[in-house]
């Protein structure tokens, strides 16, 4: 008898319900996927000593904001090599010029593709940072 695979963890955080629903239809068949309707809960299940694989994070949410949410797991240790991307309505170039400051893995706006999400998880879990879109014009390499 083999062993059963181990899925790899993705925690999604948003404030939006039926987002939560869409984007863990979308993953949950290749991943473990677990879900925060807010950037307090989502601490809340990383201090319980999850370590998830990816975090995909919404920006625009109250109380605490996907921004300072950001900052906050990236104040965790252990967390510190864990990919975060922005998956967000957000689209403006302030917003990824601050992801990209900020050193997020990618910038995923909604609504997104059900094959392009599931590409770009897949690429992130591979380490692949994507935080450049093919809409805007490539930087220089730091």
């Amino acid at each position: 008898m083999a062993a059963k695979e181990v899925l790899k963890k993705i925690l999604i955080v948003d404030d939006s319900d039926i987002q939560l629903v869409v984007a863990e239809g979308i993953l949950k068949a290749k991943y473990d996927v677990i879900t925060a309707k807010s950037g307090k809960e989502a601490l809340a299940i990383l201090a319980k000593g999850l370590k998830p694989d990816l975090i995909l994070l919404d920006i625009l949410m109250p109380d605490m904001d996907g921004w300072e949410t950001y900052n906050k797991i990236n104040g965790i240790s252990l967390l510190q090599n864990v990919p975060i991307a922005f998956l967000t309505s957000l689209s403006g170039i302030v917003e990824r010029l601050r992801a990209s400051r900020l050193g997020a893995a990618d910038f995923i706006n909604k609504p997104y593709d059900r094959v392009v999400l599931l590409e770009k998880v897949e690429k992130l879990l591979n380490g692949e940072r994507i935080s450049q879109d093919n809409d805007k014009e490539p930087q220089d390499a730091p």
